[in-house]
């Protein structure tokens, strides 16, 4: 018996996601075709990006939550925790922000979403030629940012990695900006993972 490929093609798998209705609470993303639904955040998720968000001056920064981002040759629209964009840059209207005109990509770590922070969105961000992608993880309480994204498709990645532990500052060089991380807080009654 021959097995039949289901599966809609990508131009329809991209249609689809842009019709679809997420329920209220959810937030949707498409990652290299696969549709991905989360659960609204924990309150330390939100305090972390509000933190990070208080550094980056609004004068200099745009500083986008939840913004969906078009990565090129990628059947990806990702929906980072915070897009930061020079003031002045990009587009002003519609729901894609090209991947070549955003100087940072932020994901804070849930409990559910360890594997793609860590994986898949570090591999899109990559590709997406993304120059800085830093995950901040309140499981394990450190900070990792990534830099110089190398590759295309599923080979790309960073060729710089740096973790540095909550509490400690993170020098974004490229951003000439220094990370305060001593408001971040932990999650509590987490297992804890061994990644990056």
């Amino acid at each position: 018996m021959t097995a039949v490929d289901d599966r809609p093609m990508t131009t329809d798998v991209v249609e689809f996601f842009e019709n679809l209705e997420v329920p209220e609470g959810y937030k949707a993303e498409l990652l290299r075709g696969e549709i991905v639904m989360m659960a609204a955040p924990d309150v330390v998720h939100n305090d972390i990006v509000e933190a990070v968000l208080d550094q980056f001056p609004r004068r200099d920064w745009r500083r986008l939550q939840t913004q969906a981002v078009a990565i090129l040759q990628e059947t990806s629209e990702p929906l980072p925790d915070l897009v930061l964009i020079e003031r002045g840059v990009g587009p002003r209207a519609g729901h894609l922000m090209p991947s070549k005109v955003i100087s940072m990509l932020l994901e804070v770590v849930s409990k559910t979403s360890v594997e793609r922070d860590y994986g898949i969105k570090r591999s899109i961000y990559a590709a997406g030629g993304v120059p800085v992608y830093l995950i901040i993880d309140p499981i394990v309480g450190h900070c990792v940012m990534l830099t110089e994204p190398t590759g295309a498709g599923e080979e790309a990645d960073y060729e710089v990695q740096r973790v540095t532990r909550f509490g400690a500052p993170v020098p974004l060089r490229p951003l000439g900006i220094e990370l305060d991380t001593t408001e971040f807080d932990t999650y509590k009654g987490v297992r804890p993972h061994r990644l990056p």
